[in-house]
């Protein structure tokens, strides 16, 4: 690095006076000596490192409009089986959606993510600090910190390609040809390299993050991140195939070896006590809508920190998922851009434990009210997921799409009898929306000048419930049953919901995929299972109420529900194909370097 531009001198802003920066530097750059010998400048490159990180945004895929301020942070969602993309007249809204119909080809496109650049910066840190005026103890943690954003950098890079260069140094122009081009490490080696340096550096990190520090990485969150990684690891293991000499794959006989790395660091995350199922509320679904909303509370290991400015306007770091998220009323008219399917509504089950799938046949004959039709689903289904009469802002969320009059017959357009024939929100989806991290009370009303209302949630990494979800399943697979139905019972327990009398390893899936709905896992999971062939390959539905009038008149309002079958539509069905269970490498990439082998499949 020869040069730093201006963005980190103000970036360095928040560390020292604007007066002290402009005193020793040009107004332009900022020379490698002056970095290096500054402890504020040194501070602000780290952040700026941490700012890199552009998938902690749930996989977006960089700053400005590539990050969580817009449609990107969303694209994770659409391509799982847990909703579409409902803004189906704007293209930005379906890029990623699109690849979901088994579209992704050599030249990729869908959640990219090539980390070198920022790999360059961190590697550099790393190599600089130690010779730099920082306090000896300071410099331990700095490192400590850049080396779990290099650690989660390559992780995020092997769930997606699996193995890939390992580059554990700044290089340079002057580099021997082998290391300015190249081979790719094997899968294994990568996720041996992501737990070792997580093993390595928990203890030179904080076990708490200060009230300056908040958003920094920990001890539990290094721990956090290699409960995950050999979790992923072990199954791919376990799962998967060995391919071009184990650049994809990982030897099956090693899947044990990795599920215990993932139960001891999720142990040694509970045995630590610092951590909780957040369980401050009495009524449940406050209380699971409050994990999200409550920040820095028990359950939260790492979070990205978001505050209410726009980031595509103002430069700040706000992000989009309460307007773009939210019912209406909203500032273009718009919200419910995730469409949940009426599948992973069904996954929800009621309290007393039984199956919330629905007998399609029986909701299509007579009429239901909503609490007949849901009152008695888990209680995460209701802070998860919005729909008909779904209390929001004072009134309720209305997706009636019709009246059913006296006679039997269906209006569909304007009224009958002073009673709209259709509510005011997107009745063309699956008419169920996220309600996961929505603020009530924020204003989503902005409009085009002012771009739009973001959120100041902070988005959450790591969290308390996922390490459990982690060890239950690691438990499984080594055979200790008891742990595993004990970790799963305690998530169960605090959602409200009948604890499991047995467990097995369909019972954990499902239960990760109801509590982590909406967080940015589904998609990997399925991919790691191996399942993504059958799981996002079939088609998926949505619902459609239409409002009985005479039941309105009686002051209890009944539906008449209709199934809508291949809400994708019509034309194209979901297809993952075996390829896909690892990103292409791409065309660009390995004709700039003839050492990198592509991907199976991808021609």
């Amino acid at each position: 690095m020869k040069k730093i531009f201006l963005s980190l001198m103000i970036i360095a802003s928040s560390f020292v006076s604007c007066s002290d920066v402009l005193d020793k530097t040009p107004l332009d750059i900022i020379s490698d000596e002056a970095v290096w010998n500054d402890e504020a400048l040194i501070e602000a490159y780290l952040v700026q490192c941490y700012y890199h990180m552009s998938y902690f945004g749930n996989e977006s895929g960089g700053a400005g409009w590539q990050g969580d301020g817009y449609f990107p942070a969303f694209v994770v969602n659409h391509v799982s089986d847990e909703c579409l993309s409902q803004w189906r007249d704007w293209g930005e809204a379906m890029t990623g959606y699109n690849y979901k119909f088994g579209g992704l080809k050599i030249d990729g496109g869908l959640l990219d993510w090539w980390g070198y650049d920022p790999i360059r910066k961190i590697n550099e840190f790393i190599e600089k600090v130690p010779e730099s005026p920082l306090n000896q103890d300071l410099k331990g943690t700095r490192v400590a910190e850049a080396r779990f954003l290099r650690a989660f950098s390559y992780f995020a890079m092997a769930k997606r390609y699996g193995g890939v260069p390992l580059i554990l140094k700044a290089q340079q122009l002057t580099d021997p040809e082998e290391e300015l081009y190249p081979k790719r490490d094997t899968e294994e080696a990568v996720y041996n390299f992501i737990i070792s340096e997580t093993s390595e550096i928990a203890n030179e990190l904080p076990e708490e993050a200060g009230s300056g520090n908040l958003g920094r990485a920990t001890k539990y969150a290094a721990l956090a991140l290699k409960s995950r990684a050999a979790l992923y690891a072990a199954s791919i293991a376990q799962f998967g195939k060995v391919q071009l000499d184990g650049v994809v794959g990982i030897p099956a006989e090693k899947a044990k070896d990795f599920y215990q790395i993932s139960y001891d660091a999720s142990k040694e995350i509970i045995n630590s006590g610092k951590f909780a199922l957040y369980d401050q509320d009495a009524d449940k679904v406050t209380n699971f809508k409050n994990i999200f909303l409550v920040k820095n509370n028990s359950e939260v290991i790492f979070a990205k920190r978001h505050d209410s400015s726009n980031g595509l306007i103002t430069g700040g770091n706000g992000w989009a998922v309460d307007f773009f998220q939210c019912p209406r009323p909203q500032g273009w008219n718009r919200g419910n851009l995730d469409g949940p399917y009426l599948e992973l509504v069904e996954d929800f089950e009621y309290v007393d434990g039984t199956p919330g799938k629905l007998n399609r046949s029986e909701v299509e004959n007579g009429l239901w009210t909503m609490d007949k039709l849901w009152g008695k689903k888990d209680p995460r289904f209701f802070a998860t997921i919005y729909t008909q009469e779904t209390p929001w802002k004072g009134s309720f969320v209305d997706y009636h799409n019709g009246l059913l009059l006296p006679d039997g017959t269906i209006m569909t357009k304007d009224s009958y009898k002073g009673v709209l024939c259709t509510g005011d929100q997107d009745l063309e989806g699956t008419c169920f929306g996220v309600m996961k991290y929505l603020d009530e009370s924020h204003d989503n009303m902005a409009g085009t000048e002012s771009a739009w209302a973001t959120s100041s949630q902070d988005f959450l990494l790591f969290r308390y419930a996922e390490t459990l979800l982690n060890l239950a399943e690691a438990a499984y697979e080594l055979g200790k049953n008891g742990e595993a139905l004990d970790a799963i019972n305690q998530i169960r327990e605090r959602a409200g919901i009948a604890s499991l009398k047995e467990i097995s390893q369909d019972k954990i899936r499902h239960e990760r995929k109801v509590e982590l709905a909406f967080e940015g896992h589904r998609y990997w999971d399925v991919r790691r299972w191996r399942t993504a062939t059958t799981e996002l390959s079939r088609s998926f539905s949505g619902l459609r109420y239409i409002l009985d009038y005479s039941s309105y008149t009686d002051d209890e309002k009944k539906y008449k529900l209709e199934i809508l079958d291949n809400i994708d539509g019509s034309v194209s069905t979901p297809l993952f194909k075996e390829e896909n269970y690892y990103l292409p490498i791409t065309l660009s990439r390995t004709s700039s370097n003839p050492n990198m082998v592509e991907n199976p499949g991808y021609k």
